[in-house]
């Protein structure tokens, strides 16, 4: 395993559990004591962890720190692939469409393989690299300049400027945080500026976030929960949450996540009755 994907799981069995013990991350990861104390000294040097002696404490995160996109990626995988599957379904063949930078996008892209006659625009490295990957004549992919932020997007003026001059008919964005009074929020003040000219180039915004990322609060605003369309998470959303969710959003549409695991999976058919994008009033629909 490389030092970056195996720091990056110490980090998040650190932050899972509130701490961790050397003795336990060697096993989990396999490696030595000495790998894991060198390791632990590299993240406690970067203000990722507090290390004391025999392990690691985890930190609070301030409303600025933003983590870097393998870390974010080891992080409820799961709920994340359950997400884009399901957002997947909203695209339509001919479609335009715009995709920030993030790990639940970026397992969106891999879901639009079989998607024809596709125009996307991206600010992140990481969705364009997928979607060129696939070399199709029918996909048109937009890379937006700008200067690339830790977790692996285009942000600041050029990014801005590229997507202002844009108008597409779906807008895919993942979020640090959303909140019932912060909104949408992101800890990079630059990022939060890129993601709100995507907004407003989008005829439909869609939300895609897991559930642990309910209630954070990032330092910038990008928009109100009321700017989106549709917002797509998994059902381990609390149900007070999911009540004052569909108080604000269009459509809330629930993926199979966390349950998935603990029971029998569901059909793949979409619910008849799920509302469209767009729909008036929000509907919770399950896969």
């Amino acid at each position: 395993m490389l030092a970056a994907l195996r720091q990056a799981r110490i980090l998040e069995e650190v932050r899972r559990t509130g701490g961790a013990r050397v003795a336990t991350l060697t096993e989990i990861l396999g490696v030595s004591d000495m790998t894991v104390r060198r390791d632990l000294d590299a993240l406690d040097s970067r203000g990722l962890l507090i290390k004391v002696h025999g392990g690691a404490t985890s930190i609070d995160n301030p409303t600025t720190t933003e983590p870097e996109f393998e870390t974010k990626n080891l992080r409820q995988r799961d709920e994340k692939a359950a997400i884009a599957k399901r957002a997947a379904e909203l695209v339509q063949p001919g479609m335009s469409l715009a995709i920030s930078a993030g790990t639940t996008t970026w397992a969106l892209a891999h879901r639009l393989t079989d998607v024809p006659d596709l125009t996307v625009v991206t600010n992140s490295i990481k969705v364009a690299e997928v979607l060129y990957a696939q070399a199709r004549s029918d996909l048109t992919v937009v890379l937006t300049g700008g200067a690339r932020t830790p977790s692996g997007g285009l942000v600041g003026p050029v990014a801005v400027q590229s997507m202002t001059s844009l108008h597409v008919d779906l807008a895919f964005m993942g979020v640090h945080g959303f909140d019932a009074d912060a909104g949408l929020t992101t800890p990079n003040m630059l990022e939060a500026e890129t993601n709100r000219a995507m907004v407003g180039s989008a005829h439909q915004l869609v939300v895609l976030a897991d559930h642990t990322k309910w209630g954070v609060v990032g330092f910038a605003q990008i928009a109100p929960l009321t700017a989106v369309t549709t917002l797509v998470v998994d059902d381990g959303l609390p149900d007070d949450a999911r009540e004052t969710l569909g108080e604000h959003v269009g459509s809330l549409v629930l993926a199979p996540g966390a349950s998935a695991r603990r029971s029998p999976a569901p059909t793949d058919a979409a619910d008849p009755d799920a509302a469209p994008a767009g729909a008036a009033g929000a509907t919770t629909v399950a896969s």
